[in-house]
């Protein structure tokens, strides 16, 4: 090869090598212009994304990510120690009273006043509807009174009204405060601590399914009760269908329990069971009616589903959290102690409770309002807007989720002074309208109301009658999943029997 031609090879191969350093050079520089500037993007469309309000009329507060939103921290925040409600209390710090975020692809906002509540309370089914989140409502079923449309909300809630009748609550004031007095009895003999949420849920889950369908058998009744735990720890999952989540698992366990009132049903009719005068029955009897006058099959059993697991999970967390803040004032234990022993003594030694007894109980009644006021076992009432309107000036676009806030109107201290402490005495007072609401207010207000009145006033009764009692755990931390604030420890007590 000659030198002329080697030279030239030479020159090609350094030409090509410096030319490929520039191109490698140059893509590298140009890799990292880019990825600056496409985060730097997605910072600012994150932002713009994130944060709204701030204009006249609009509402404060982040939406997130499309879709997705800020669920993620409120799943996070229903699963620590502190409770989903940690979640709102944090927004409200971030961006006042009134705020929105987006949760499960849905715009919600947080009403925190009144005036709000009574906006919306008053124009339920006009303005607004009821709006729970998809997981909730694909537990409960769409036949349920908490998911149904307008035109058959009022049809399904008259028919359901007769379980919640006074003579009905008559019959089970009297049975309750048997089982109630009984199951007392046996934990006081042990002399061993329990924990009372398990004692409460227990109890009035038995009672709940003994007025709604006479189920008394053991082993039914532990299959119903792991089968609601299930579609109840549902409620507030991220709603995908995924073997081994709490969403999969209570859609299964939903399922599972259709079918065993389905079962019920068919041997009702069939005459294979016998039957006894209960809700069920009451509802079977209408099988003949025209159609405004009797409920689908379909509907019972997602009702069912609903009264066992709205009656028994809101019920016994009240019981347990009025139990803790008795524990935690003794001037208003020994109140209500004295109240009860009155009512005993001028009763025949052993006869049970009736609805009498329990309207002659006013301190008992106010540790009951008192309870329910702190403990905000319904943290808030959520409905969806029909239309565009306003609330108290503020913009709310159709579709929105408004939620009325009923934990941040029950600890304003505008409405209720001092309102972390536990006053059952401030209920001698007649409060503001719309600055309490335990079971909401309206035509959708809850329909067991007066059935966890008595249930309560019933338990405190035998208990503060009955019994003195420590609380064994000082845990003040939070069950996690649950979308009813519940102690993480289950309040375990030891009970003091008291000395005629």
């Amino acid at each position: 090869m000659s030198t002329s031609v080697k030279l030239e090879m030479w020159s090609g191969f350094r030409d090509n090598a410096l030319s490929s350093s520039f191109v490698q050079n140059y893509s590298s520089y140009d890799v990292v212009k880019l990825v600056v500037i496409s985060v730097g993007f997605c910072v600012l469309l994150s932002k713009a994304w994130r944060r709204h309000g701030g204009g006249k009329g609009e509402i404060p507060g982040r939406l997130g990510w499309p879709f997705l939103g800020e669920t993620f921290a409120f799943l996070s925040a229903t699963n620590s120690t502190k409770g989903c409600y940690e979640f709102v209390r944090l927004r409200r710090l971030w961006h006042g009273k009134w705020f929105k975020t987006r949760i499960f692809g849905k715009t919600h906002v947080f009403v925190p006043s009144p005036e709000g509540a009574k906006t919306i309370f008053s124009n339920d089914f006009v303005q607004f509807n009821k709006g729970y989140v998809k997981s909730m409502a694909d537990a409960v079923g769409r036949r349920s009174l908490l998911c149904v449309p307008v035109e058959s909300h009022k049809r399904i809630r008259r028919l359901l009204s007769d379980p919640f009748s006074m003579p009905s609550l008559a019959k089970f004031v009297t049975k309750f405060d048997k089982m109630v007095s009984d199951r007392l009895q046996i934990k006081a003999a042990k002399g061993e601590s329990f924990r009372l949420l398990d004692f409460s849920m227990k109890v009035t889950f038995d009672s709940m399914c003994e007025m709604l369908m006479s189920v008394r058998d053991p082993s039914l009744l532990d299959e119903i009760q792991s089968l609601c735990d299930d579609v109840s720890n549902a409620m507030l999952s991220l709603p995908l269908m995924i073997p081994g989540t709490r969403y999969y698992k209570g859609i299964k366990g939903r399922e599972k329990l259709m079918k065993v009132f389905g079962d019920m049903i068919g041997k009702r009719r069939s005459g294979e069971e016998s039957w006894e005068e209960d809700f069920l029955q009451s509802m079977l009897c209408k099988d003949s009616l025209p159609p405004e006058e009797r409920l689908e099959d379909e509907e019972i059993m997602d009702n069912l589903i609903t009264l066992i697991i709205a009656g028994q999970t809101t019920t016994a967390a009240a019981i347990m959290w009025s139990v803790k803040f008795l524990n935690d004032n003794q001037q208003a234990q020994d109140l209500l102690r004295e109240e009860q022993l009155l009512i005993d003594k001028n009763k025949p030694h052993g006869e049970a409770l009736t609805l009498g007894d329990l309207n002659a109980m006013s301190y008992a009644s106010k540790v009951m309002k008192e309870t329910l006021r702190m403990s905000n076992v319904l943290l808030w009432f959520p409905r969806v807007a029909l239309d565009d309107c306003r609330i108290e000036g503020l913009k709310i676009q159709k579709g929105w989720h408004v939620n009325i806030d009923a934990t941040c109107i029950h600890y304003d201290p505008s409405f209720y002074k001092d309102p972390m402490q536990f006053n059952p005495s401030r209920f001698d007072e007649r409060q503001k309208p719309y600055t309490y609401m335990p079971f909401g207010s309206g035509p959708r207000t809850c329909l067991g109301i007066n059935m966890a009145k008595v249930t309560m006033l019933v338990f405190l009764h035998r208990l503060a009658g009955g019994y003195k009692w420590s609380v064994d755990d000082p845990d003040t931390n939070l069950e996690k999943k649950s979308h009813i604030p519940r102690l993480r420890s289950g309040c375990p007590i030891t009970l003091i029997p008291i000395e005629n």
